[in-house]
């Protein structure tokens, strides 16, 4: 008995110690802070239909290589990383749930990856009748976001809570409305200005002794067609092109 006494009183001062941080905090009707995050763009590509076999003259390939004409393989979506900041806005709606509104941007890059087989290939003045390469299109973004989004927080366990957040955004690429405005000869990828995506995510927050620390992780799926079709392989080749965005972030409350 005495020893099980002796083994319960570090257990004991333990629990004294600890310090509930920023008791009442989900409580208050609104408040505000900032976050910080990286984001990987992304993008998802319907082509147009039979497009493998559709045949493209000379005209319609640009200035990145001459041949007489050329039929698209494949157009596979690459993604490099990026970063986001924006300012946090909370209100709260009842005991677990609250309403956010984020303004933020976001930069980023993506490509797309062209696999064409070339027929009547001129290279150094020969003409090669049948080869496949591929020629990558690099798409930059800058993004200006206006997220509406629903919080649903669990209940607080000690001084960590998790939750699910989604949601709602409009947004415009600054890079793509420069883009729009210029000539289409060398194979330029047009894009749409304006968007409208969904936002799902989910995430933890840890309550420190003077702000709240959470850590999100949330997908951004674009609702709207982006492709603005012209007379050329690159974007005549697709049907439908819809962003997609993966992003963990930082909030600091």
């Amino acid at each position: 008995m005495f020893f099980a006494l002796l083994a319960a009183v570090p257990s004991l001062q333990a629990q004294q110690k600890f310090v509930m941080n920023l008791q009442g905090y989900n409580e208050q009707p609104y408040h505000f802070g900032f976050i910080l995050g990286v984001n990987q763009m992304l993008f998802t590509v319907k082509p147009m239909e039979n497009f493998t076999s559709k045949v493209w003259g000379s005209t319609q390939l640009g200035d990145d290589f001459v041949a007489g004409s050329a039929n698209v393989l494949a157009i596979i979506p690459h993604g490099d990383p990026g970063f986001s900041v924006g300012i946090l806005g909370n209100l709260l709606l009842n005991q677990y749930v609250d309403l956010r509104f984020i303004p933020s941007l976001s930069f980023g890059s993506r490509s797309l990856e062209y696999k064409i087989n070339a027929h009547d290939f001129k290279y150094n003045g020969d003409v090669i009748s049948d080869t496949t390469f591929s020629i990558t299109k690099q798409l930059n973004s800058t993004y200006i976001s206006f997220p509406l989004l629903i919080k649903y927080r669990s209940w607080r366990q000690n001084n960590i809570g998790g939750y699910f957040i989604g949601g709602a955004s409009y947004s415009i690429d600054l890079a793509a409305a420069k883009r729009t405005k210029l000539s289409n000869n060398n194979g330029i990828i047009k894009m749409q200005t304006h968007g409208i995506n969904l936002q799902a995510g989910a995430g933890f927050d840890f309550y420190n002794k003077y702000f709240k620390l959470g850590v999100e992780a949330k997908m951004i799926y674009g609702l709207n067609n982006l492709i603005i079709h012209e007379d050329d392989i690159f974007s005549g080749s697709i049907d439908q092109l819809h962003s997609k965005m993966f992003m963990l972030t930082f909030t600091f409350e």
